[in-house]
């Protein structure tokens, strides 16, 4: 008996059993579905929070003051002996690589236009905010440099907050309210979405020093250098620190690069996407648990086939790959429609739930279907081996 002949047995005996052979596929299938789906959420929430802390770029270096802070986000204590200060910033524009430094206040207060107010999130930045962050401005221009202690009062708007105040109307060189405080609207940013829950397009933009006057702080929330991205972060690093030590006398900061959170954070999602994955797999081993079942009872109910074959020439390894093969037929059919199916659900979560990000990665689902495959084989060798092992005699003696 050739292979040929074999598959053809195989394809024959599932096809004459229609009803146990399309829900063992369905078995199957589901596990696979399972593991494809849930793959594809935590491989788009993996990519989706990568985007978002990489909006920024991956070259920019967070300073914070004091040696308590959260991976370089705004609103470190401020407990150290030597806040950060504008000259600070102004030292570390002389490192060799750096392209931009940022110097950064935040805060909330209240912005009034006409009869028009809301409270909004105040960001008092350097001039090179815009470059470093990566951002655009849609109407006028953004905060000039140079200024210093002495800036004048000036405001650049959010999108979201440009048509909340103004409406439809521009709003270049309006006079307008922050924190009680007058400032002319010098330009409006582009729609830049939310970065972590943060919502870029619901802020304003001042001057720093006039940040740091209307929160009355004495210390910079953090500054951020942005360096020639062909260097690597470490050696800017250590340049920084020999800086604000000589200038601090003591490292009463912390600093944080992109490359740091990156691995972070990718380590985290990456063990995400395999906790989701790992429990659609326990979809497949019921699916395996369902496969040994079925192939079991074919071996109970086809004893007198098996008893034939034997008398008609057939070696138990041929009988071994006969039932080995219908598992793997079986595995394999579940395993590409669950495949299609576990794609498709991921495309549409992806269409109807936006906010959602679901990304298949094929590989993942190549994966999953020679797994689906392996785990026919495995679980139909107990019952391909109980058939081989049938003593043709006795396996006739049942007809």
């Amino acid at each position: 008996m050739y292979l040929y002949d074999i598959i053809k047995l195989s394809f024959r005996s599932l096809i004459s059993q229609r009803l146990r052979s399309v829900l063992t596929i369905i078995g199957i299938a589901v596990g696979i579905a399972a593991v494809v789906l849930l793959t594809s959420i935590g491989e788009g929430v993996h990519r989706y929070t990568l985007a978002e802390f990489t909006q920024f770029g991956t070259n920019l270096i967070g300073i914070n003051p004091g040696r308590t802070t959260t991976f370089g986000t705004s609103g470190a204590l401020i407990n150290n002996i030597r806040p950060l200060s504008l000259e600070d910033e102004a030292a570390l524009r002389h490192i060799p690589g750096i392209i931009a430094t940022v110097s950064v206040i935040q805060g909330n207060s209240s912005v009034e236009y006409g009869k028009r107010s809301r409270r909004t999130t105040v960001l008092g930045v350097s001039s090179e905010a815009a470059f470093a962050w990566k951002l655009k401005v849609s109407m006028g221009r953004f905060l000039p440099g140079g200024e210093g202690y002495a800036a004048r009062s000036l405001v650049v708007l959010g999108s979201k907050v440009k048509d909340e105040l103004f409406k439809s109307s521009n709003p270049l060189g309006k006079i307008m309210r922050v924190g009680g405080e007058r400032y002319r609207v010098i330009g409006v940013m582009e729609s830049k979405g939310q970065m972590l829950g943060f919502d870029m397009d619901d802020s304003v933009y001042i001057p720093v020093s006039r940040g740091m006057s209307l929160f009355n702080l004495h210390s910079l929330m953090e500054i951020d250098l942005l360096y020639n991205e062909n260097l690597q972060s470490q050696s800017i690093v250590e340049k920084t620190k020999t800086i604000l030590i000589n200038r601090h006398g003591e490292e009463d900061f912390t600093m944080t690069t992109q490359d740091q959170m990156l691995e972070s954070l990718g380590s985290i999602l990456s063990i995400l996407t395999l906790a989701v994955g790992g429990l659609g797999a326990i979809s497949l081993f019921v699916g395996a648990v369902g496969i040994a079942t079925i192939m079991s009872i074919t071996v109970t109910e086809r004893t007198p086939e098996i008893g034939l074959l034997c008398a008609i020439g057939a070696t138990r390894n041929q009988i071994l790959l006969l039932f080995l093969s219908e598992a793997v037929i079986l595995a394999g059919l579940g395993g590409a429609g669950g495949l299609a199916v576990g794609a498709s659900l991921a495309w549409l979560l992806g269409v109807l739930v936006p906010n959602l990000p679901t990304h298949t990665p094929w590989i993942y689902a190549l994966y999953a279907e020679l797994l689906s495959m392996l785990i026919g084989l495995l679980a139909g060798v107990l019952p391909a081996r109980g058939a081989a092992a049938m003593d043709p005699v006795e396996a006739l003696r049942t007809e």
